[in-house]
């Protein structure tokens, strides 16, 4: 893509429009907090099989009656079968069979296939796990960074991955949209992504600090962005339309996996421009940072 775009020009506008967005995230998770599911509050999950497709408002609107009020209705393959999600009753894990004989005595016969009961402390231990692993994960992504490339770049690429883990977080924290495993399991999913986009313009930073010597760091920065803008929106534009087929045919289940790529990669996207280019300006990035070890002897070698 041939493209002149002068990125840096608008750095700084960039710069507070993501620290801004970020302190609101922020400042929602901290007001509002995470709407946890039932993966990491604790509950009951049933799976009952029809013979018939069923209404599945009619289900929400009898659980609702019954005092039920915290619970999930979705169709879990085909239509014929239904998963109940209810929240943590005082831990009582007989909760599964007193909603299955509620239901068929309101008249949704059917047939139980499973009940799986998760206590409040296995919840918030799947809670802890993962927020540890993501903790793990960006640490082990500065270390790479830092010894592939140069701790500069590390900084930058943490910084991005940080910037849009904690918004997509706040989204979802504003909205009230339920946080549970598939949703954390799409934040991983947006890390990985986002640092391949990371990765691949650093590269190009690199290795035009090296072979461009006649332009100031903004200038190479501009130009390296110029350079990998097509494959940039190529990459996110098709990545993008298997996620919108995702969020609009994949149903209930998985509605949740897939918003949260969806903002991730439109974010990530903008971070790895915008994000790790402005943490690079920010550390006063050079020629000198690019520089190549010598190699004692090198001259020696190449003696006739």
């Amino acid at each position: 893509m041939n493209t002149k775009i002068k990125f840096m020009k608008y750095r700084k506008i960039a710069g507070i429009m993501s620290i801004t967005i970020f302190l609101l995230s922020i400042l929602s998770l901290g007001i509002r907090g995470l709407s946890l599911g039932l993966d990491f509050s604790g509950g009951t999950l049933i799976e009952v099989t029809y013979k018939t497709p069923v209404e599945l408002e009619s289900i929400r609107n009898t659980l609702i009656e019954n005092n039920y009020a915290e619970s999930q209705v979705v169709n879990f393959g085909t239509n014929l079968d239904v998963l109940i999600k209810v929240a943590d009753q005082n831990g009582n894990s007989s909760i599964g069979d007193e909603i299955f004989k509620l239901l068929n005595d309101k008249g949704f016969k059917g047939e139980l296939k499973r009940v799986e009961f998760v206590g409040p402390q296995v919840g918030a231990e799947l809670r802890d796990q993962g927020g540890l692993g993501m903790i793990v994960a960006l640490f082990m992504i500065l270390l790479y960074v830092a010894f592939r490339f140069q701790y500069k770049f590390a900084l930058g690429a943490v910084s991005a991955l940080g910037h849009d883990v904690v918004i997509i977080l706040g989204i979802f924290s504003f909205f009230k949209w339920d946080f549970d495993l598939t949703v954390l399991a799409a934040l991983l999913a947006v890390i990985g992504y986002s640092l391949n986009d990371t990765i691949v313009v650093s590269d190009r930073i690199r290795e035009n600090f090296r072979s461009q010597r006649d332009l100031k760091p903004n200038e190479m920065i501009d130009l390296s962005l110029n350079q990998t803008l097509g494959r940039t929106l190529v990459t996110s534009f098709t990545t993008l339309l298997v996620l919108f087929a995702l969020f609009i045919f994949g149903g209930e289940l998985i509605k949740g996996f897939s918003l949260a790529l969806i903002i991730g990669v439109l974010v990530g996207t903008y971070s790895s421009i915008y994000v790790v280019a402005n943490m690079l300006m920010s550390l006063s990035i050079s020629q000198e940072d690019m520089a190549l070890p010598e190699v004692e002897g090198a001259d020696i070698d190449e003696m006739p």
